[in-house]
């Protein structure tokens, strides 16, 4: 008889979804499984993610790395929000930071009271409330201050990392190779499916190699070798509310000390990014190329470094949207053979680690039963979704007239979920997180309110607070984050202590 337990696991591709994946199977799953991948050096990698988000502390805790370890391997600084400039209007900025804004009084978060104050005169602009944000523009970064006061905003500072993503990958191959994980060089030319189930069974490698597992995991990024081009899966496109199909990526020279925050500046047709590294400056251009050309998209990305150009710009094409199935039968997909979201909320390694989490967790007993894989299929499909619905909200959002680009994307339909939640913000401020999605309802609001929506009422609860009250607690919030980032440490000079320490 057949042992329906998963003793083999093919990984095939690597890069950062698949060398995430191996490290976290080889941590998690130690000895109980065999885990083998095979890459191809011949194959390059895209390696476009070196923003992230908080998330991805909790994936290096799992696995034992320490900060300490993470930035000097990785050669990467720290990021406490994201600014935007000219999305709104030309002229504008805000920053979308991690973390809480004020806090609370009673039931209701801090922006509700701040809504009030604004509308009466008396409120700064919403950044000035929050640690992350206020910190950020002035080049101020620690993290949580163990010492600190419970309620202290120094005592709970959220943070992620800006790094070079082929360096985190070749770290997480040490990793996970120590742990017995396999590497394979080759190139994948053949796979072989069961007969009536359609399962794959092996795939084949130029020179013969024959991989068998139970369970294979499709890291072989936009081309899907298993998912798509294997098992026909399908693809759901997203390209009506994010049109840009085309990046240009470059680094240029640093230009002074690492501010702690990605920069997503509008451009004419899309945006472009500055991701500040220790050793350089990573920059591209995310566009549309039905509203500029290419030779246009190069000249405007290298006109706007902070530094001068290392190399020609690299370009790549991409579709905007996600898998019918991120599972399906005995393949799960994970990276851009899953599905692609542009970089602009730095949310493409997260769900390479969230779907690592959802296999984990919904990882089977024996077997493949289709209760657990429709179940993933489910969550990781909301989770797209909820992401997608987040960055249409930046485009959508907009008052831009001085493109084609821009006119479309403040003109175009959005799904109902998000209209619902722009109409009910609208009319009070109020915003309810769905289910388990990735952003929180501060984040929601920091982009509406960033972008311009002035909601026209607030909650009734509000009123209970005296007007001296209000205006009070407002400024003494401020006046609290204000004192906080004058106590940090600028984020070189924290960055060159943390390289100074053992560990």
């Amino acid at each position: 008889m057949n042992d329906p337990h998963i003793k083999n696991i093919v990984i095939v591709g690597g890069g950062t979804a698949g060398w995430m994946a191996a490290a976290a199977f080889a941590r998690v799953l130690g000895t109980q499984v065999k885990v083998r991948l095979v890459e191809s050096e011949a194959i390059g990698t895209v390696g476009v993610g070196e923003a992230t988000v908080p998330h991805l502390k909790l994936f290096n805790d799992l696995l034992g790395i320490s900060d300490i370890e993470f930035i000097r391997q990785t050669r990467g600084t720290f990021k406490l929000g994201i600014q935007f400039n000219d999305w709104g209007h030309l002229g504008d900025s805000y920053i979308h930071g991690f973390g809480h804004i004020g806090h609370s009084l009673g039931l209701l978060p801090f922006h509700q009271y701040w809504i009030k104050a604004s509308q009466h005169g008396f409120a700064r602009d919403l950044a000035a409330y929050s640690i992350n944000t206020a910190a950020a523009p002035r080049g101020k970064f620690m993290t949580s201050a163990q010492d600190a006061p419970a309620h202290s905003p120094l005592a709970d500072i959220p943070y992620a990392y800006h790094f070079d993503a082929s360096g985190y990958a070749r770290y997480l191959r040490g990793y996970a190779e120590a742990r017995g994980v396999k590497r394979i060089e080759g190139k994948v030319c053949k796979v072989r499916q069961h007969p009536e189930t359609g399962f794959v069974e092996s795939v084949t490698l130029e020179n013969g190699e024959v991989l068998e597992g139970e369970l294979f995991i499709d890291c072989s990024g936009f081309r899907g070798l298993l998912i798509e081009q294997t098992l026909e899966t399908g693809f759901i496109d997203f390209t009506h509310w994010l049109p840009c199909d085309r990046a240009l990526t470059v680094g240029c020279e640093n230009a002074g000390p690492p501010p702690p925050y990605t920069r997503a500046t509008a451009q004419t047709a899309g945006w472009q990014w500055r991701i500040p590294l220790q050793h350089r400056i990573g920059n591209g251009y995310v566009y549309s190329s039905a509203h500029i050309s290419d030779d246009e998209a190069a000249a405007t990305l290298l006109a706007n470094l902070d530094g001068p150009a290392l190399g020609e710009p690299r370009q790549l094409h991409f579709v905007t949207g996600m898998r019918r199935k991120f599972w399906n039968k005995n393949v799960v997909a994970l990276g851009l053979s899953s599905g692609f979201m542009e970089p602009l909320e730095s949310t493409s390694i997260f769900l390479i680690q969230s779907g690592i989490a959802r296999l984990l967790n919904l990882f089977p007993r024996e077997g493949f039963s289709e209760v657990l894989i429709d179940r993933y299929n489910a969550q990781a499909q909301f989770e797209f979704e909820r992401i997608r619905d987040f960055l249409i909200l930046h485009y959508k959002l907009t008052t831009r007239e001085d493109s084609d680009f821009w006119n479309q994307c403040r003109t175009m339909s959005i799904p109902g979920v998000l209209q619902d939640t722009l109409e009910l913000f609208r009319d009070s401020g109020r915003f309810f997180r769905q289910a388990e999605e990735m952003f929180a309802e501060v984040s929601w609001v920091q982009v509406m309110i960033g972008q311009g929506i002035e909601p026209r009422g607030y909650h009734p609860l509000v009123d209970q607070v005296p007007d001296k009250e209000l205006r009070a607690f407002v400024a003494d919030t401020a006046r609290v984050i204000d004192s906080c980032v004058d106590a940090m440490p600028a984020h070189q000079v924290f960055l060159d202590r943390l390289q100074s320490m053992k560990g």
